[in-house]
């Protein structure tokens, strides 16, 4: 025999060994089959089993030991696919983003969870009028509310304000062209760009001016006989700066009008007051826009104005209705439960003055750093107790956090956390896959050699203190 060279099992000890295999019906029958059916259904009990079964065999033909109670090895493989935890589970973002688009964005106001709740819960007269017992309109639950925080004639709501823009340029502008400024042709995240909705809303772009500098005298020589609209994006996810020209909105409202054609103004993030109140920087708001002449405005639900994922339009009722004859209009309607949600957060904004208490984006956007340190101070020893286990200290620290999700890019907003070191300048991923395996991940962020734990987002400290006692060498 060559030295080191493994012998194949004899085909007739493995035969014998497999013969000790229980089949799927003995495994369902058995007691903990029943306990899986009852918990997971008998068609996910029985897969799992079957995938168990397989994989059992597998190592057995590969030259592993059979376990001593085969059956009870699979029914454990199988609870153990079953009951993993799913990966849509609730976690503590302390990355310093507040609108984290990975981890769900904005968090909705507790008005927005029982409307929603309620929505799940019972039947709703969505698109029923009351009045007359006849078919309504689910925009209507939107609509009113929308017109009175921005002014426009009419307002519409889709999935997402990318969801506006195409179904904007579709019905305004199909098979004809749409002028926009070259410093404008923005990239949103996940590689969509400007340039390409437009490609696939039918629309030919027809670029002006330059990156940095567009004057009035560019959308005037790229109107022709077959412009169908005037597109001005608001750079929401970056800033340029320098020797900068733009056209304002009030003067390209100007010249769409002379031409005749529809001006859209896409807000990206958007925002329904001045920001400038909770000491953010000061971004257009909606009602501006409309007041400088757009004809349609969009801007997003799940950002800056904080609650669950949309696309709203507002602007000319002549327009809005164009927009819904539309068929793609179908295609990026709401359900109920985002319609209930997003009127529950749309009804804050008609109280203001109560809103940084009410709504959790502006909460947490506008907390300062002397209240987010005081917060670290009170959880240092316990952060420390948890990891000292691994060898890990744990210091206060500065840092700066963001908005996030593209709005006010290049905004840092000063904040506090705790930084987590290993020794030796151990590197620190190794700790933050321990805290993202935790039953309530924490995720932090990685800079300067640290793990980060930015607790601006951490609303209540027992979050963490339960979290990380969970956290074991």
């Amino acid at each position: 025999m060559e030295a080191g060279r493994v012998q194949p099992v004899p085909r007739r000890v493995l035969s014998a060994a497999l013969r000790h295999l229980p089949s799927v019906d003995r495994l369902l029958g058995a007691t903990g089959g029943a306990a899986l059916i009852a918990a997971h259904g008998r068609m996910p009990a029985t897969e799992a089993l079957r995938r168990a079964l397989g994989a059992l065999r597998d190592d057995v033909l590969a030259g592993a030991a059979m376990p001593p109670d085969p059956a009870q090895a699979v029914l454990n493989a199988a609870a153990a696919e079953l009951d993993r935890p799913d990966a849509l589970r609730p976690c503590l973002n302390l990355t310093g983003t507040v609108l984290h688009t990975n981890l769900g964005r904005a968090l909705l106001p507790e008005e927005a969870i029982r409307a929603a709740t309620e929505a799940m819960r019972h039947p709703l007269a969505l698109e029923f009028d009351l009045e007359s017992g006849g078919r309504g309109e689910r925009d209507d639950h939107l609509r009113g509310l929308l017109r009175e925080l921005t002014g426009a004639e009419d307002a519409t709501v889709v999935n997402n304000n990318a969801a506006a823009v195409l179904l904007a340029l579709n019905t305004l502008a199909g098979g004809r062209e749409a002028v926009v400024s070259r410093g404008e042709l923005i990239e949103i995240g996940g590689a969509f760009r400007i340039p390409d909705i437009m490609a696939r809303a039918g629309v030919r772009l027809v670029e002006v001016g330059t990156t940095n500098r567009t004057h009035e005298k560019d959308y005037t020589a790229g109107i022709g006989p077959d412009t169908g609209m005037l597109l001005k994006v608001h750079c929401s996810n970056y800033r340029i700066e320098g020797f900068t020209k733009e056209v304002e909105a009030q003067e390209l409202a100007r010249i769409a009008g002379d031409a005749g054609l529809p001006l859209m103004n896409d807000l990206g993030s958007g925002s329904l007051l001045d920001l400038s109140r909770f000491g953010l920087r000061r971004e257009p708001t909606v009602a501006e826009a409309v007041a400088a002449g757009a004809d349609l405005v969009s801007f997003s639900g799940d950002k800056l104005l904080g609650g669950p994922q949309a696309g709203f339009i507002v602007g000319r009722k002549d327009l809005i209705a164009r927009l819904n004859r539309n068929p793609m209009k179908r295609a990026m309607r709401l359900d109920k439960i985002r319609i209930a949600a997003l009127a529950a957060v749309l009804k804050l904004y008609l109280n203001p003055d109560r809103l940084i208490a009410r709504l959790p984006t502006l909460r947490l956007l506008a907390r300062d750093r002397a209240e987010i340190r005081a917060q670290a101070e009170r959880l240092r020893g316990a952060v420390a107790e948890a990891v000292a286990g691994f060898d890990h200290d744990v210091e206060l620290c500065d840092c700066e956090s963001q908005v996030g999700s593209g709005a006010l890019p290049t905004d840092t907003l000063p904040s506090a956390g705790l930084a987590l070191r290993g020794p030796g300048g151990r590197a620190p991923e190794e700790m933050a896959a321990r805290l993202r395996r935790l039953p309530l991940p924490v995720i932090g962020r990685i800079a300067e050699g640290a793990l980060i734990l930015d607790l601006r987002t951490l609303d209540r400290d027992e979050d963490l203190l339960t979290a990380m006692q969970r956290l074991a060498p």
